[in-house]
């Protein structure tokens, strides 16, 4: 049974975290200091994973499935969502130390 927005408001903390399905590996992971966290479990090449698909309220339940979609879309490609995750995160980081050195280098250097 998929969640609805009034569930998903109206989950309270408890002594210990659980989850609330939305079906298809996706679920909003409660814990006991009450922030609300949106998680898809999935196997790849016969491990199983988890991912974080962001934090409740700032990821909306539509939002959280868009991105359980995109996530499941890499899987029919044969692509693992958390690796792909990481590897996005290096090549989008611009602001390594290596890359402002760099800069720094190029800027300053008396040539």
């Amino acid at each position: 049974m998929k969640l609805t927005d009034a569930q998903i408001k109206h989950a309270k903390s408890k002594a210990k975290q659980y989850k609330l399905s939305d079906g298809r590996g996706m679920y909003l992971l409660v814990k006991p200091t009450g922030s609300k966290l949106w998680r898809f479990d999935y196997r790849f090449k016969g491990s199983r994973k988890t991912i974080s698909l962001g934090m409740y309220p700032e990821i909306s339940l539509k939002s959280a499935r868009e991105r359980l979609g995109e996530a499941r879309k890499l899987l029919s490609n044969d692509v693992d969502p958390g690796y792909y995750r990481k590897i996005q995160k290096i090549v989008t980081d611009t602001n390594t130390f290596e890359v402002v050195a760099r800069e720094w280098f190029a800027k300053n250097s008396l040539n």
